[in-house]
């Protein structure tokens, strides 16, 4: 590793990460649905007392109580992530406020890679599925941002430190870090 800063907890010293990612942000539309009709519903108030104390005061409770119901989908998308580093790949999923699941698989256990996207909408907003097959099970990822980059990079880091090892893997990699960073 080129510098000794640890890039997340449970990172091991010889150990280099290659690629972070998350879902696609799609995964908080329900949240920021709430949020906006939060904010709506604060401002109603102004239609029956016309002042402007009662708009900004409405206005002012609606976006704090629409923040206080988005955070929950919010947290849930920030802290699932996905890490693949030069000797294994985790896989961390926030599950609710005290809920968490980690899953941390050898690299030398993947097996393939396979992106799916179907419907209108992961191909509008290009998002999909990535299923990492195991010796020890398959590892299905829902709502992944650009799952054809996802599933070529992992591939190319596989290609370079799995069992399937290619030389010319190694200036994939770097483009796949540098990007990552």
């Amino acid at each position: 590793m080129a510098n000794d800063e640890k890039q997340f907890k449970g990172q091991y010293d010889d150990e280099e990460v290659l690629l972070v990612f998350r879902k696609h942000p799609i995964v908080m539309r329900k949240g920021l649905i709430l949020f906006m009709f939060a904010i709506l519903l604060g401002t109603l108030p102004s239609f029956i007392w016309v002042t402007e104390v009662v708009l900004f005061g409405g206005l002012a409770v609606g976006f704090v109580v629409g923040l206080l119901v988005a955070m929950p989908s919010w947290i849930l998308w920030y802290f699932s992530v996905y890490i693949m580093t030069d000797q294994r790949f985790i896989q961390t999923t926030q599950k609710g406020f005290f809920h968490r699941s980690v899953s941390d698989i050898g690299i030398k256990h993947i097996q393939s890679v396979n992106y799916q996207v179907s419907g209108v909408q992961e191909t509008v907003l290009g998002f999909g599925s990535v299923l990492v097959q195991t010796y020890l099970g398959d590892i299905l990822i829902n709502d992944v941002h650009h799952p054809e980059e996802i599933m070529n990079d992992l591939f190319a880091i596989l290609r370079k430190y799995g069992d399937v090892a290619d030389k010319e893997a190694g200036e994939d990699v770097a483009a796949i870090v540098s990007r990552s960073k």
